[in-house]
């Protein structure tokens, strides 16, 4: 099996710069009007068959040259006065890890880099993850963590504000299983998002504490791309954040239930959004589950590709149901999709009652698989309404 290298690292990080902003208020702690400040935090969305994924963060790194070599000059760097070792999963449900601020000049800034501690003799467990019933185990990580996992970014510093950034780390899509050999590799999906208010930038709802479970997933999505996702607390309760100002599809995945959609979900920098009142809680219908498989083939190891399943409601909107990378060694896929019809109904804020409709086009358990791997992707159509479906292959290129 090949090596991660710095070149393979940085095709790996698939990073969206949501927005860019010229600062999130507060006060500067620059030396003079020709510095701002960089704030930085961590969050997670959901992951994938495993009970923690932790990461050893040292520094953050930016430049305001996207090509800039980390020996460079003109780096400016967020450092944690120790490394931080830091369980991924626990940054949920709004919950953030705060990594620290810094001074810096003004300006535009376009490369980010995440700075990993390396899994050495004196910590061979610096970043590590304990898939479910498993032990915890190495997580490999690029080799060119230790210079920084590379970021494309949209970041404007201004005199005397405060340009306050959180980054979005992916795990379920970045957590790559090796085959058999109990060896995971990282590979790094990262988003960074403006941090404008603490007064909004929240959706806030109930899902049915029956339905509390790993499982379970919501997510915000714009246009049929995924922008936020978390579990459920013990209780339902989920809250999405930081979510930029805009207007979202509401998605609720669960096992043994159709994919439940709320559309026209508004979100501001001002207010948190309500969707729905505790006793109003989402429960969408029972349903058989299916699988969906296959293979993913890419002429060279490990293996980078991940598989999408996507739901298209009659007029609209399409939505991500399911996402994860292919294995690492085999490029094998696996999920498992609801065969009944998926309903959807429009949002009205803080409802006390929801009325979903279930869509009417038939074959109900029809999906699009679309298939990524680097800059190209691949559909392929799929129905598992009476049975599953277990022969979809890509090859790439």
């Amino acid at each position: 099996m090949k090596s991660w290298t710095p070149h393979a690292t940085a095709a790996a990080v698939a990073v969206t710069a949501l927005l860019s902003a010229c600062g999130g208020g507060g006060s500067n702690t620059g030396a003079d009007a020709g510095t701002g400040t960089l704030r930085l935090a961590l969050t997670d969305a959901p992951a994938c068959g495993y009970d923690h994924v932790n990461v050893t963060v040292q520094k953050v790194r930016v430049h305001q040259s996207a090509s800039a070599a980390d020996t460079d000059a003109g780096w400016s760097e967020v450092t944690l006065a120790a490394p931080q070792r830091i369980d991924l999963l626990t940054l949920t449900n709004g919950v953030l890890a705060e990594l620290g601020q810094t001074a810096l000049p003004t300006g535009h800034y376009t490369q980010m880099r995440l700075v990993l501690a390396a899994n050495d003799a004196a910590n061979p467990l610096a970043n590590a993850v304990t898939p479910t019933g498993l032990a915890e185990t190495a997580l490999a990580t690029p080799s060119g963590s230790q210079t920084g996992l590379k970021m494309n970014v949209d970041i404007d510093v201004a005199a005397n504000k405060v340009a306050d950034f959180v980054l979005d780390f992916h795990v379920c899509k970045s957590v790559i299983t090796l085959g058999n050999s109990g060896r995971y590799n990282l590979k790094p999906v990262l988003s960074v998002t403006p941090r404008l208010s603490d007064a909004g930038m929240r959706v806030v709802g109930y899902v049915a504490p029956a339905l509390v479970a790993a499982t379970t997933s919501v997510s915000v999505q714009l246009n049929g791309v995924p922008v936020k996702s978390t579990p459920l607390d013990s209780t339902g309760k989920f809250v999405l954040y930081p979510v930029p100002a805009g207007t979202y599809d509401l998605v609720v995945s669960a096992q043994g239930r159709v994919t439940a959609t709320i559309t026209g979900v508004p979100v501001v920098d001002t207010a948190y959004t309500y969707v729905n009142a505790s006793t109003a809680a989402i429960d969408p219908p029972a349903s058989t589950m299916r699988t969906a498989s296959g293979t993913v083939a890419t002429g060279v190891s490990p293996i980078d590709a991940t598989v999408d399943v996507v739901k298209k409601y009659t007029g609209g909107p399409n939505v991500v149901v399911s996402s994860a990378p292919v294995d690492g060694s085999t490029g094998a896929f696996s999920h498992s999709l609801p065969s009944g019809a998926p309903v959807k109904t429009g949002y009205v804020a803080n409802a006390t009652s929801l009325t979903f409709t279930a869509d009417a086009a038939a074959p109900t358990g029809k999906y699009t698989l679309s298939a990524t791997s680097g800059a190209s992707s691949k559909p392929a159509d799929i129905d598992v309404t009476t049975a599953d479906s277990t022969t979809t292959k890509f090859v790439f290129p």
